[in-house]
């Protein structure tokens, strides 16, 4: 099976931590130059520098930038395809924070897609040319089992979600004649900061106490716990992969078979 991502360049937001590192690491490993985006300049930094890199010459870099500052944003990628395309884009972002959605505000419904929607949206127009180009293309879009079925307790997140699920199918209709191929990797409850303000949100509301959450979501997977960011990590690479060229607009969970539906 074809993995390798020798000679390829990889852009994944929300790099710092969680599910975001560990596929800028899987992508490392499988020869890709990435380039972690994030916020934290010094973050980034310092994770750069613990990259693989198992073939010679292989070099990673950083941009720190925030998803939600959309002009910003496009200004800082179109200088990195200007001087090298990316071929290898993987759209990842925390958030929204939990709630319900009546009686969210509307402004919590213009910042989740301006992060989400808006911020894919322009990150992938700025990279399409530059994988036309060079004839290797590959999105993938790290969002939510929610997309399938509505999480409790996560209106605003549900809405957004889902509007990005609709958005790659879209493109990857659009794109595929190009050979360029867009999919959604939908993450269940893993351990990253994300599931830990899911936690946090539900003491606060139900009165239980941490140990119970954690105890109820688990037993709500059948595998019977948490994912590991690498075990996401791993799909979202054979996606980025040529070995999955001929697959683009599915919604692929990676959640230990939580989602009940087809």
């Amino acid at each position: 099976m074809d993995i390798d991502l020798k000679g390829r360049h990889a852009l994944v937001c929300g790099a710092s931590q969680g599910i975001g590192l560990a596929t800028a690491r899987e992508l490392a490993g499988l020869g890709a130059d990435v380039t972690l985006l994030a916020r934290r300049d010094d973050v980034l930094e310092a994770l750069v520098a613990e990259l693989p890199t198992p073939r010679a010459g292989q070099s990673h870099a950083w941009i720190a930038a925030d998803a939600s500052a959309t002009d910003a944003l496009r200004a800082k990628v179109a200088s990195l395809v200007a001087a090298r395309p990316v071929h290898i884009l993987v759209n990842n972002s925390g958030g929204p924070p939990p709630g319900t959605v009546h009686g969210a505000a509307v402004t919590a419904f213009e910042d989740a897609y301006r992060q989400h929607l808006i911020a894919n949206h322009v990150l992938a127009e700025t990279v399409i040319p530059g994988m036309e180009r060079d004839g290797y293309g590959r999105i993938v879009n790290i969002i939510s089992t929610s997309v399938k079925e509505p999480l409790a307790g996560l209106g605003v997140s549900n809405a957004t979600r889902w509007a990005v699920a609709s958005w790659a199918k879209t493109l990857a209709t659009e794109l595929a004649p190009r050979g360029i191929t867009v999919n959604n990797v939908l993450p269940g409850s893993t351990q990253t900061p994300r599931i830990e303000q899911i936690i946090d949100s539900t003491v606060a509301k139900s009165g239980h106490s941490r140990a119970e959450v954690y105890a109820d979501m688990v037993a709500a997977i059948p595998m019977r716990r948490f994912a590991r960011p690498e075990e996401t990590a791993a799909a979202v690479a054979f996606l980025c992969s040529p070995a999955a060229a001929y697959i683009t607009g599915i919604n692929l969970p990676v959640d230990g078979g939580r989602t009940r539906s087809l």
